[in-house]
């Protein structure tokens, strides 16, 4: 697990498996975790290393509602989970999915006696919307729709920091990956970009779901080959394997995004 400051009110815990990102982000006296990494002793680390970084936090949140996204509640059991509206729908529906997803993979890489995850109190999150942080500031988190990786999804604008915390989108070491089975498509991938287009546009850093935060110039290059990807698939067409990306396993995912054409 690697940390990184990339602003003074934010922080990144990049997990090693994935890469998967958890971004703490506070303003004044509040703070809020959003997403997860994935391995118990980096759970375990992360109230010493926030308390260390003298950063509050008041309430955990989540891009979206695959299992790797909701293991904060595993750190900070104490303390609301917010999703955005269509995950809390998502996570009604099929409430035990995560525990089960988590299970899978915990028998898989031979991880022992984890906690179950309990997700009985999250709360729904008005998505477009904003989120007050920070009792003496008037600083807000922006929320806003990104659904087409699953069918459901939010990202959310720091505009303090100019930072862009997107989920699984514009990612360094991932493809587009359009999970069919949990109601995403290319389409609503390539809105999603369109939308977080202008943010990447005015961000100092961009946090992806998995890989290291990014400087700006290298998170337009990435959304640029990613709006080429989706374009091609909206379209019915083959799309091509972004260069920069081309991996055993993308080239896994790649495959069985074009079997959902």
């Amino acid at each position: 697990m690697r940390a990184v400051a990339v602003h003074e009110d934010v922080i990144v815990v990049v997990s090693a498996v994935w890469q998967t990102t958890c971004t703490f982000v506070r303003s004044d006296d509040e703070g809020f975790v959003i997403d997860s990494p994935v391995l118990p002793d980096e759970l375990d680390a992360l109230p010493t290393l926030i308390e260390q970084s003298h950063f509050p936090v008041s309430g955990l949140l989540a891009t979206h509602g695959d299992w790797d996204h909701l293991l904060g509640k595993l750190a900070f059991p104490e303390l609301a989970l917010g999703v955005g509206e269509v995950t809390a729908r998502r996570l009604t529906d099929s409430v035990g999915e995560p525990q089960r997803r988590l299970r899978d993979f915990d028998a898989e890489w031979y991880v022992d006696g984890r906690a179950p995850l309990g997700l009985a109190d999250f709360q729904p999150l008005p998505t477009p919307g904003r989120i007050s942080i920070g009792s003496a500031t008037e600083n807000e988190l922006e929320v806003y729709p990104a659904d087409g990786h699953t069918g459901d999804g939010i990202a959310f604008w720091v505009p303090w920091a100019s930072v862009l915390v997107c989920g699984d989108y514009i990612s360094p070491v991932e493809i587009p990956m359009i999970s069919t089975e949990s109601g995403g498509s290319f389409s609503a991938y390539q809105e999603t970009l369109l939308r977080l287009a202008p943010l990447v546009q005015r961000a100092t850093t961009v946090i992806p779901g998995h890989g290291n935060p990014m400087p700006k110039d290298l998170a337009l290059q990435i959304l640029s080959e990613d709006l080429n990807y989706v374009r091609a698939g909206s379209a019915g067409e083959k799309p091509e394997l972004p260069a920069s990306r081309r991996t055993s396993a993308q080239k896994r995912v790649h495959e069985s995004n074009l079997a959902a054409l």
